[in-house]
Protein backbone atom coordinates (compact mmCIF):
# COMPACT_ATOMS: atom_id res chain seq x y z
CA UNK A 1 0.00 0.00 0.00
CA UNK A 2 1.21 3.26 -0.90
CA UNK A 3 0.68 6.56 0.55
CA UNK A 4 0.88 10.20 -1.32
CA UNK A 5 2.77 12.81 0.46
CA UNK A 6 3.41 16.26 -0.71
CA UNK A 7 6.53 18.13 -0.20
CA UNK A 8 7.77 21.74 -1.00
CA UNK A 9 10.70 22.21 -2.83
CA UNK A 10 12.69 25.23 -4.34
CA UNK A 11 12.04 25.11 -8.07
CA UNK A 12 15.37 25.97 -9.15
CA UNK A 13 16.95 22.95 -6.54
CA UNK A 14 14.26 20.72 -7.80
CA UNK A 15 15.37 21.11 -11.26
CA UNK A 16 18.82 20.16 -10.51
CA UNK A 17 17.67 17.08 -8.53
CA UNK A 18 15.35 15.63 -10.99
CA UNK A 19 18.73 16.12 -13.88
CA UNK A 20 20.75 15.01 -10.97
CA UNK A 21 18.77 11.67 -10.45
CA UNK A 22 18.22 11.12 -14.06
CA UNK A 23 21.90 10.58 -14.77
CA UNK A 24 21.15 7.94 -11.70
CA UNK A 25 18.49 6.29 -13.74
CA UNK A 26 15.63 7.31 -11.44
CA UNK A 27 13.43 9.86 -10.83
CA UNK A 28 12.78 12.16 -7.55
CA UNK A 29 10.53 10.12 -5.90
CA UNK A 30 12.84 7.07 -6.29
CA UNK A 31 15.25 9.04 -5.14
CA UNK A 32 13.35 9.92 -2.06
CA UNK A 33 12.34 6.75 -0.81
CA UNK A 34 15.75 5.21 -1.33
CA UNK A 35 16.61 8.30 1.24
CA UNK A 36 13.75 7.00 3.39
CA UNK A 37 14.63 3.59 3.73
CA UNK A 38 18.51 4.20 4.08
CA UNK A 39 17.47 6.63 7.09
CA UNK A 40 15.48 3.87 8.56
CA UNK A 41 17.99 0.99 7.86
CA UNK A 42 20.98 3.27 9.47
CA UNK A 43 18.31 4.61 11.93
CA UNK A 44 19.07 8.86 11.28
CA UNK A 45 20.05 10.79 8.62
CA UNK A 46 22.45 8.41 6.18
CA UNK A 47 24.89 11.49 5.80
CA UNK A 48 27.11 13.37 7.71
CA UNK A 49 25.45 16.86 7.87
CA UNK A 50 28.33 19.54 8.28
CA UNK A 51 26.79 22.80 10.58
CA UNK A 52 27.18 26.31 8.38
CA UNK A 53 29.38 29.25 9.69
CA UNK A 54 26.76 30.89 11.43
CA UNK A 55 25.64 27.25 13.61
CA UNK A 56 29.58 26.83 14.47
CA UNK A 57 29.53 30.76 15.87
CA UNK A 58 26.21 29.92 17.52
CA UNK A 59 27.52 26.39 19.02
CA UNK A 60 31.15 28.10 19.98
CA UNK A 61 29.35 31.01 22.20
CA UNK A 62 27.06 28.45 23.67
CA UNK A 63 30.12 27.06 24.74
CA UNK A 64 31.78 30.28 26.20
CA UNK A 65 27.93 31.28 27.95
CA UNK A 66 28.11 27.49 29.58
CA UNK A 67 31.65 28.23 31.46
CA UNK A 68 31.91 32.45 31.67
CA UNK A 69 30.79 33.18 35.39
CA UNK A 70 29.39 36.50 34.49
CA UNK A 71 26.27 35.25 32.59
CA UNK A 72 23.58 35.06 34.84
CA UNK A 73 21.72 31.48 35.03
CA UNK A 74 18.12 30.55 35.51
CA UNK A 75 16.78 27.76 37.40
CA UNK A 76 13.72 27.57 35.58
CA UNK A 77 12.11 29.71 32.25
CA UNK A 78 9.74 31.43 34.63
CA UNK A 79 12.49 32.92 36.82
CA UNK A 80 14.12 33.66 32.99
CA UNK A 81 10.83 35.48 31.39
CA UNK A 82 10.18 37.10 34.76
CA UNK A 83 13.40 39.18 34.17
CA UNK A 84 12.86 39.53 30.58
CA UNK A 85 9.25 41.62 31.82
CA UNK A 86 11.28 43.84 33.80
Amino acid sequence: MYTNITISIDSDLKEKADALFSEQGMDLNTAFNLFVRESLRVGGIPFELTPNKETIEAMEEAKRITYDSSVKDYDNLDELFEELKS
